[in-house]
């Protein structure tokens, strides 16, 4: 059965993850990309639609960390007769997706249980499991379709009731180390190597890299790990960056609203590349820069919402009804409808962090400007239009303020491309559009009477994306408008003290029941309070969100401050990114502050 979704820990090796449960038992992988079939797929339904599990036999406690500034976890199992740590990763750089586990025993003797259940195709096929021997060394084959799974170890588990099952005694200094790798089905496995203990080499890695961050901000350690989960989230292979290594999580329990976000989203992908060059890692940028171009080469004014990791872009929507969800939550979803949606907003941040780019290398990208003028062009189009908005709504569409303020922002990224770096293209035009556009969202997008900017053009409702209008420079965070923004957001989306993303009970999704506080806004409440200068209401909100991390420093796409448990996807890119860039607004915002102190 599924554990609270806060009581797993991300490993990966930069081209999937695989979620590991405080009971040893990892419960969620895809094999061998982010957005392949699972062969691990107990997350969603019960241990019988395939888990693999490590843990004491009775009675035992559990602490974790990930090693250093790694991304190697590290369990520590205490049972009354001693201890004994599981080590958990995937190895990058050895040319397989496999998963490494190793037991070490501390102290004492304890009594291990062994389980390993492959259930391939989401948990729908069982595979023909085979004992082997392949260079001359004993092990377990799993295959069934397309793929195949080798299953290495001092112990190999046998077969009983439809899965391996095995028990054994960990004493103080024992080291055990097993590990799991796919092959394509019809590939003979060989050269397997040595057992594949790569603590070492991936912790280092993960150091080095890690070490390179240049941002000085409040709570560093914790910005760290939420650019490494970040990290861990890009293929670093096509470049794609995904926006979640799950699919389906609810985000209400036993309700509809579970999607697939094991894909590219270019909002998500934009604004972690954002985080990334603001902390230092400006060669990150190619690789995603490639992505893009590579991805939306041929017919720029079809961009879609989301694509595949390696940029495909055609992804149904398919529900698995064999699958109970987590929670009961069903459907469980497959593949994402908003791949048909018009979102206008998406290339407001994309243009916004490719100028970001630009501006950390000092030069203009004339490779990817082609581009970037042509997207700009086809948006300039047909900029009046309705779209489904940030939230992908899946009721009407609307003109969302958000988005019409986001055009503003391609244009405002655009001409100062421009202006700043001599790129060709129609200035005059487009300085008029971007003058144009303003003025329309401060005639229709803001409500004069109350005082608040307003969702879309027709309601007189709030959304917490307008919270990142004075983010983007549309206006200035002491603006009197978004002041007014802010306390309206407060009077009608705050739940607990955490931002809801609008009022469901509005109707505007289209979709039954409710959900809960999404993360990301509450980071944005912190970052526009940062703007408007009210620094201790933006500490306050920033620390109090620091601590709903779980015990690895991990966050989900929601929170429930009444049950006080995670809710939706797991762990979410946005939510991440949210958490740096609010980091950096309050360091900018304190700076500010310091400096007219100082005056």
């Amino acid at each position: 059965m599924a554990l609270p979704i806060e009581d797993y820990a991300l490993i990966g090796d930069r081209r999937t993850a695989a979620l590991v449960g405080t009971n040893g038992s990892v419960d969620w992988l895809c094999l061998p990309r982010f957005d392949s079939a699972a062969c691990l797929a107990g997350l969603l339904g019960t241990d019988d639609h395939g888990h693999w599990q490590l843990v004491p036999d009775g009675h035992y406690t559990t602490e974790r960390r990930y090693l250093g500034g790694s991304t190697v976890l590290e369990t520590t199992f205490t049972t009354p007769d001693g201890a004994v740590t599981l080590t958990d990763l995937m190895p990058r750089n050895d040319g397989r997706a496999d998963l490494v586990r190793k037991l070490r025993g501390v102290r004492g003797t304890v009594r291990m249980r062994h389980e390993w259940r492959i259930r391939l195709d989401y948990g729908r096929v069982r595979p023909w499991v085979q004992r082997k021997t392949i260079d001359g060394e004993k092990v377990i084959t799993a295959i069934g379709g397309p793929d195949q799974l080798v299953l290495r170890g001092p112990r190999l588990p046998t077969a009983r009731d439809g899965s391996h099952n095995d028990e054994f005694d960990v004493a103080e200094g024992d080291e055990l180390v097993f590990s799991m790798a796919w092959f394509p089905s019809y590939a003979e496995p060989t050269d397997l190597g040595a057992p594949h203990d790569r603590i070492d080499d991936t912790v280092r890695e993960d150091e080095e890299w890690a070490d390179r961050c240049t941002a000085i901000v409040p709570h560093p350690e914790v910005v760290r790990r939420s650019l490494l989960t970040l990290r861990l989230m890009t293929d670093e292979v096509t470049g794609g960056i995904v926006a979640a290594p799950t699919t389906s999580l609810p985000e209400d329990f036993g309700g509809e609203r579970n999607w697939d976000y094991r894909y590219c989203w270019l909002r998500d992908a934009a604004l972690t590349l954002s985080s990334l060059v603001r902390a230092g890692y400006t060669e990150e940028a190619d690789l995603w820069r490639a992505w893009l171009l590579r991805t939306i080469a041929g017919d720029p004014g079809k961009m879609q919402v989301l694509y595949d990791v390696d940029g495909s872009p055609r992804l149904p929507e398919v529900e698995l009804g064999h699958l109970p969800g987590y929670a009961g939550s069903r459907p469980v979803r497959i593949g994402n409808g908003a791949v048909v949606q018009t979102q206008h907003d998406i290339l407001g941040w994309v243009m916004d962090a490719l100028q970001q780019v630009r501006q950390a290398e000092g030069m203009p990208s004339e490779k990817a400007w082609p581009l970037q003028r042509a997207l700009v062009a086809s948006l300039a189009s047909r900029w009046r239009e309705p779209d489904n908005g940030l939230w992908e709504i899946r009721g009407a569409p609307r003109i969302f303020t958000h988005s019409r303020a986001m055009i503003w922002v391609s244009l405002d990224r655009a001409v100062r491309a421009m202006e700043d770096y001599g790129l060709p293209g129609p200035l005059e035009e487009w300085r008029a559009l971007r003058d144009e556009v303003h003025a329309d969202v401060l005639e229709h997008g803001y409500d004069a009477e109350r005082g608040t900017f307003v969702q879309h053009y027709d309601t007189t409702e709030v959304d917490a994306a307008l919270l990142v209008l004075p983010l983007v420079g549309f206006v200035d965070g002491d603006d009197p408008r978004i002041l007014g923004t802010i306390r309206a957001v407060e009077e009608d989306l705050l739940h607990e003290g955490l931002v809801l993303r609008y009022r469901t009970q509005s109707g505007v999704d289209g979709l039954a029941g409710d959900e809960h506080p999404f993360v990301a806004c509450s980071f944005w409440l912190v970052s526009a309070y940062a703007a408007a200068g009210r620094l201790d209401d933006a500490h306050a909100l920033f620390d109090r969100l620091i601590g709903l991390l779980n015990d690895v420093g991990l966050l989900s796409e929601e929170y429930d401050p009444v049950r006080q448990r995670m809710v939706g996807n797991f762990p979410q890119a946005f939510s991440h990114l949210a958490l740096v860039q609010a980091a950096f607004h309050l360091a900018d915002a304190d700076e500010r502050a310091g400096r007219a102190q100082r005056r």
